[in-house]
């Protein structure tokens, strides 16, 4: 559960702020939200299919298998969003994702006890 809170806290601002770009560019809010369904609808079915397929498999390859996707959620906080939140909120970035870091942590502490 704390997974998932975390999950949809930090692909938040990244969703709105690519729906944002998308409308600038002249797409209409049919062609976003088909977009951005169309993703939940595929990242569901990854899902399913990752627990069928680790269903049976051991606390160490869980834990590489977590360990590799944090890894990646970082690497694309690094390229993508990090650049733009310092652009647009320059003093404020730091703060900011300091407070996401702790809302995240809080909630795997609450939600995960």
């Amino acid at each position: 559960m704390s997974f998932s809170a975390g999950m949809f806290l930090s692909n938040l601002p990244e969703g709105l702020s690519r729906a944002a770009g998308m409308r600038r560019a002249g797409r209409s809010k049919a062609y976003i939200f088909g977009i951005w369904s169309g993703i939940a609808a595929v990242s569901g079915v990854a899902a399913l299919i990752g627990y069928g397929a680790f269903a049976e498999t051991g606390p160490a390859t869980i834990a590489f298998v977590t360990a590799v996707a944090a890894g990646a959620i970082l690497a694309m906080l690094a390229d993508t969003m990090v650049p733009e939140a310092f652009e647009t909120a320059h003093e404020y970035a730091g703060l900011i994702t300091v407070a996401g870091f702790l809302a995240a942590f809080t909630l795997s502490r609450v939600v995960g006890a």
